[in-house]
C-alpha cells in the first residue's frame, strides 16, 4: 500500500488527503452529535427516574397504609370480639346483630379512605360483612381464590390482583385470634382498591404523553386495556432499573423503569421517543444533509484545487520530455501559455524552465563558437612551435660547440636552459611527480649555481619514498626563483635555500625556506593577498594559488611567513596522493 500510495499522481495524494481530512472531521461531528445524544437520553432518563421514583414511592406508601389498615381491621379487640361470638352463636337472629356491629366496626375503622371500593368480612360460616360504596358480590370461585391465598401468609398481607371479574386490587389477610395466643381462624379479610384511582392520583406528574406502567412480573396491573402491546416490554432487563428504547407496532419509546421496594412490581414511565426527540432528530437529519452536500461540495473543490496545482506540473512534465528527446526550443504557443500562468511556484518553475533552456542554448552556442576558437588556437599554436623548435636546435648546438670547444661549462648552462625552456612551455601535463618537478628545479638551481657561485648554498632534504607523490606543473621552480631573487641577490654574503617534504593528516606539506633578509609586514600582507606584482617576467605566487586551488580546492595552496632579518618559509599544502612510476636517487644537493 506504502508503495502504491508512493506512485500515484499528485492530484490523486491530494484528493485522497483532502478526503481523509474531510471524513475525518465529519467522524468528529457525528461521534459529537452521538455524545449529544446519549447526554440528551441521560438527562431525559434522570428526569423520568425523578418523577418515577415520586410516583412509585407515592403508590407504595398508599399499600403499605393499605396493609396497616387491614391489620388494624383483623386485630381490632370488637372486631375480633363478634367474629369470636360468631363463631360460637347458634341463632341466625344473634349472628346478624353481630355481622351489623362488625360492620359498623368496621366503617369507623376505614369508611373514610378514598381509595377503598369495599371492604368484605368473611366469617368463619361463610357469611359476609361489606361495608363501602362500591360492593360487588364476589363469586364463590374467587373467594375461595383469595382465601387459599391469604392462608398462605398465615395472617400477613396478601395481595391479589384484579381478574376478569374484578378489577380492583384485592389486600387479602386470614383473621385470627391472638386471645391467649390461640391463633384460631376466624374469618378473612379482604380489602378492595381502587387501583385505577391511585394510579392516576400519583401519575399526574408523568411527562404530557408519557404512559405510566405496572408490571408484575409478565403480568400488566396498569392500566388494564393495554392499549400498548406489551410483548416488547417482556424482556430480559439487564439492570434492576434504568432506560431502553424499544420498538413497538413501528413506533420506537423511552422506557424509564425502575423495581417497586415493597413488592415484586415494576413500575414504568413509557414515552414515544418520535415526539419526545422530534426536534433532535430534525436537528441531526439536518446535519446529516448539510455533512453530505459539504462532502460532495468539498470534494468537487478539491478535485478542481488539485488540477490547478497538477495540470501546471503535468505540462512541465511534457516539456521535460521533449528536452530529454533533444528539443531545446520553447514554441510561440508555450510561451503564451507561461504568461497566462499565475506567478505562484508552479508558474515561477515554468518561467525558470524556459530561462533555463535559454540559457542552455547560448552555452550551446558559445560552446560551439568556443571550439571553432580554440581550432583555430591549436592551428596557430602549431605554427608558433616553429620559433621553440628553431631555439631548441639553437641550443644543442651551442652545446654540442661548447662541449667540441672545451666549454664544459657553456655547454652545461645551454643544455639546462634547453631542458627549462622545454618543460616551461609544454602543458600537456598539469601535474606531475614529485621527482619530476625536482628535475626541472635540478636544471634551474644549476644555471643558478654557475652565476651565483658560493653564494647560492641550495639544499634538498625530501625523503626519497616522497618522489612518487604528485604535484602541479612548474610550482617549484617559481618559490626557488623568488627566494633567489629576494634573498640571494639582496645580500653579498651567502644564503641558504632549503626544500623539504614531510606527510600530515592525510595531507602533503612542501615547504621551500631561505635565511634572506626576509619581508616587511605590510609587502608580506599584499605579498598573501595576492596583490604585489611580480618582479620580472617569472611566474608568480598568485598564478601558483589559484591553479593549486583550481585543481584541490580552496583548503590547499600557499601560505607564507616571514619575518624580516629572519628570512622566509613558503609551504606548499597538497593532498597526499602517490603516483605510479618509478622513483630515482636524490637529485640536486
Amino acid at each position: 500500500m506504502k508503495a502504491l500510495y508512493r506512485n500515484l499522481r499528485i492530484k490523486h495524494k491530494l484528493f485522497i488527503l483532502i478526503s481523509f481530512v474531510l471524513l475525518a472531521f465529519s467522524g468528529g461531528c457525528l461521534a459529537i452529535l452521538q455524545y449529544a445524544f446519549k447526554v440528551y437520553n441521560e438527562e431525559f432518563y434522570r428526569q423520568s427516574a425523578q418523577a418515577l421514583n415520586v410516583s412509585s414511592n407515592g403508590i407504595e406508601n398508599e399499600l403499605r397504609k393499605m396493609e396497616r389498615l387491614s391489620y388494624r381491621i383483623s386485630t381490632d379487640p370488637m372486631v375480633q370480639s363478634y367474629l369470636m361470638q360468631i363463631q360460637k352463636s347458634v341463632s341466625l337472629y344473634q349472628q346478624f346483630v353481630l355481622r351489623a356491629n362488625l360492620k359498623e366496626r368496621m366503617i369507623e375503622i376505614a369508611g373514610t379512605d378514598k381509595y377503598i371500593l369495599s371492604a368484605h368480612m368473611f366469617d368463619v360460616h361463610g357469611n359476609e360483612s361489606a361495608i363501602g360504596n362500591q360492593q360487588i358480590e364476589i363469586s364463590r370461585e374467587r373467594m375461595e381464590q383469595i382465601k387459599a391465598e391469604a392462608s398462605l401468609e398465615e395472617g400477613g398481607n396478601r395481595w391479589v390482583f384484579p381478574d376478569g371479574s374484578d378489577r380492583a386490587l384485592i389486600a387479602a389477610r386470614a383473621v385470627r385470634s391472638y386471645e391467649n395466643l390461640e391463633l384460631e381462624r376466624l374469618g378473612t379479610l379482604t380489602i378492595r382498591l381502587d387501583l385505577e384511582e391511585i394510579f392516576s392520583d400519583y401519575s399526574r406528574g408523568m411527562k404530557e404523553g408519557g404512559s405510566f406502567l405496572i408490571w408484575n412480573g409478565e403480568q400488566q396491573l396498569y392500566p388494564h386495556d393495554e392499549k400498548i402491546s406489551s410483548k416488547p416490554l417482556r424482556m430480559n432487563l439487564e439492570h434492576s432499573e434504568g432506560y431502553q428504547i424499544v420498538k413497538i407496532e413501528g413506533d420506537r419509546y423511552f422506557v424509564t423503569y425502575a423495581p417497586s421496594g415493597h413488592t415484586e412490581w415494576t413500575y414504568m414511565i413509557l414515552t414515544p421517543y418520535d415526539n419526545l426527540f422530534q426536534t433532535i432528530v430534525l436537528v441531526r437529519n439536518a446535519v446529516l444533509g448539510v455533512l453530505a452536500a459539504s462532502f460532495i461540495i468539498v470534494m468537487f473543490i478539491a478535485f478542481r484545487f488539485a488540477r490547478s496545482i497538477t495540470i501546471p506540473i503535468e505540462r512541465l512534465n511534457m516539456k521535460m520530455k521533449k528536452v530529454q528527446l533533444g528539443n531545446f526550443q520553447y514554441s510561440e504557443e508555450e510561451e503564451e501559455e507561461d504568461r497566462r500562468l499565475p506567478m505562484d511556484e508552479s508558474g515561477q518553475m515554468h518561467r525558470n524552465f524556459r530561462m533555463m533552456l535559454q540559457r542552455i542554448n547560448e552555452l550551446i552556442k558559445e560552446n560551439y563558437e568556443s571550439q571553432l576558437v580554440m581550432k583555430d588556437s591549436e592551428f596557430k599554436a602549431l605554427q608558433a612551435q616553429i620559433n621553440p623548435h628553431f631555439l631548441y636546435n639553437t641550443l644543442d648546438s651551442i652545446h654540442w660547440t661548447s662541449k667540441m670547444s672545451g666549454e664544459l661549462q657553456t655547454a652545461r648552462m645551454a643544455e639546462c636552459l634547453g631542458y627549462l625552456l622545454r618543460n616551461s612551455i609544454s602543458f600537456q601535463e598539469p601535474i606531475v611527480s614529485l621527482e619530476h618537478e625536482l628535475k626541472i628545479l635540478d636544471s634551474y638551481i644549476t644555471i643558478q649555481k654557475y652565476r651565483f657561485e658560493e653564494r647560492l648554498n641550495f639544499h634538498n632534504d625530501i625523503p626519497t619514498e616522497l618522489y612518487s607523490c604528485t604535484i602541479p606543473k612548474m610550482t617549484l621552480q617559481p618559490l626557488v626563483e623568488n627566494a633567489i631573487r629576494y634573498g640571494v641577490e639582496q645580500q653579498i654574503h651567502g644564503c641558504e635555500i632549503r626544500i623539504s617534504a614531510v606527510v600530515h593528516q592525510n595531507q602533503l606539506l612542501v615547504t621551500v625556506s631561505d635565511d634572506g633578509p626576509g619581508m616587511e609586514h605590510a609587502f608580506l600582507e599584499k605579498l598573501r593577498k595576492g596583490d604585489a606584482a611580480p618582479r620580472g617576467t617569472g611566474i608568480g605566487l598568485r598564478n601558483i594559488q589559484e591553479r593549486i586551488q583550481m585543481l584541490f580546492g580552496d583548503e590547499y595552496g600557499i601560505y607564507i611567513e616571514s619575518e624580516r632579518f629572519k628570512g622566509t618559509q613558503v609551504q606548499i599544502r597538497l593532498p597526499y596522493e602517490r603516483g605510479i612510476g618509478h622513483v630515482q636517487s636524490a637529485v640536486g644537493g
